[in-house]
């Protein structure tokens, strides 16, 4: 469903144009079915590899590829279904509204829409407010209603950066319930995160980023597990994890 090649991302910022090397690289592949996580902390890379990915942002070099076709090929991007980090809707609108709008940027038909719409304000949990502005809701609830619009065209690939940021206790499981209940639909997802918890409970397969690079990829329990050296990796993403955790229950 993805591969990616030596993805390198630099980016040139201040005054004297001083080069920042975010991405460097990096090469993983994600398979049909899978639930693939990108993991690291704050500052890893995730962001920019997402963001290059979904073609918001151009690589400085390497390649990738989407459903076997050319990563910049816009056709394909059909079939995708993306979440950013910090999603930004209008917040005038409603949550049928919301959908309504990118169900018709989907090219879906009306009676499509109307199809879908419902159904997902439910299965996201905000039916009781289908009927209230966006900017009455709370940052956990615009989350939520995101991922909604990530599900409006049925994607084959879901992508989505940090879904769990910003959601309580309770609709942070009801994210991770709906994230495993879609790929036993058969959906591909690739989803990033610094909360090891998270990525342990739901992926197949990693890659954990760090400073850019590739600092480890396989399977959880290999990387738990495995050879010398992965200890290391592991203490210091549940370092981040148990800081981030600490951070939003303060």
């Amino acid at each position: 469903m993805l591969e990616v090649k030596d993805l390198c991302k630099t980016f040139r910022i201040g005054f004297f144009r001083k080069r920042v090397e975010a991405v460097r690289g990096v090469s993983f592949s994600v398979g049909k079915g899978e639930i693939f996580g990108l993991l690291g902390p704050n500052g890893a890379g995730k962001t920019t590899t997402i963001k290059t990915l979904m073609g918001l942002i151009a690589p400085t070099s390497g390649t990738f590829r989407i459903m076997g076709e050319d990563g910049a090929n816009t056709a394909v991007r059909r079939h995708i279904g993306y979440l950013p980090e910090n999603p930004y809707f209008h917040e005038y609108l409603t949550p049928r509204e919301l959908l309504d709008f990118y169900g018709r940027l989907s090219g879906l038909s009306r009676a499509e829409i109307a199809e879908r719409r419902d159904a997902l304000i439910e299965q996201v949990g905000l039916a009781d407010a289908a009927k209230r502005p966006l900017r009455k809701f709370s940052k956990g609830m615009l989350q939520r209603i995101g991922l909604a619009q990530a599900l409006i065209a049925r994607p084959k690939l879901l992508v989505l950066d940090e879904p769990m940021s910003g959601l309580d206790p309770i609709g942070r499981k009801l994210v991770a319930d709906l994230i495993a209940d879609l790929n036993k639909g058969g959906t591909t997802i690739l989803f990033s995160s610094h909360i090891l918890s998270d990525v342990e409970r739901l992926c197949h397969r990693v890659v954990i980023l760090n400073k850019g690079v590739v600092a480890a990829e396989g399977r959880i329990e290999d990387l738990m597990h495995g050879e010398a050296g992965t200890e290391t990796l592991e203490a210091l993403f549940m370092r981040k994890a148990l800081e981030s955790d600490g951070a939003a229950a303060s």
